[in-house]
């Protein structure tokens, strides 16, 4: 079995407000959130909140017409994801809040560049992680939730990391981890997950 591993780690404690669930019996249920950002003032100049998803599958996922949104996990008020219209077997992508995608070169820069990484965006009214504490989740074009996470209060400059099995099941060992800031290409250290064995 397959599962995700994290470097320079820690794991948060474990409160009754992290939580991952997963819902959704689509063909498209091999689509997982794999990280979240919500605070990134702690890496100089702050960037957007994002949200990294990953696909599990052994096929290429259109994602025209799919949707996020935050904590309130309401389709009615989620926003749509644009400027990536698929997600291969096993990339990863990132969407950023921001409108138009404004921000997507100034978060490509910050980030060195993310050589070979989708990166699209996502705006609407009343979105926005807090970094007392939220949740993300993701919606696939006929409305069903495919991943669901919470977090805790943010670290400043990290972001929270989600493993899930090959089965599609959240790893409880890899459930919220508040990731170091490192190394991109790192799972765990800021951005873009790998699965190992």
């Amino acid at each position: 079995m397959k599962s995700l591993v994290s470097t320079g780690a820690r794991c948060v404690a474990p409160v009754a407000a992290i939580a991952a669930v997963l819902v959704s019996s689509s063909a498209s249920a091999n689509i997982r959130i794999t990280e979240v950002m919500s605070s990134s003032s702690g890496l100089g100049a702050p960037t957007p909140d994002w949200i990294e998803i990953t696909n599990y599958g052994s096929s290429a996922v259109n994602l025209s017409g799919w949707r996020m949104d935050d904590g309130s996990f309401n389709i009615a008020v989620s926003a749509a994801l644009s400027g990536v219209t698929s997600i291969g077997a096993g990339e990863s992508v990132i969407f950023i809040e921001s409108a138009a995608g404004a921000a997507v070169p100034a978060f490509l820069t910050h980030w060195g560049g993310l050589a070979g990484v989708q990166v699209g965006y996502y705006s609407g009214s009343g979105l926005g992680f807090s970094s007392g504490g939220d949740g993300a989740c993701l919606f696939d074009a006929g409305g069903a939730i495919l991943s669901q996470v919470s977090f805790g209060v943010a670290t400043s400059g990290s972001s929270f990391f989600y493993g899930w099995d090959s089965a599609g099941v959240l790893d409880s060992a890899y459930n919220g981890i508040v990731s170091t800031v490192g190394t991109i290409g790192t799972l765990g250290a800021g951005l873009y997950g790998q699965l190992v064995a």
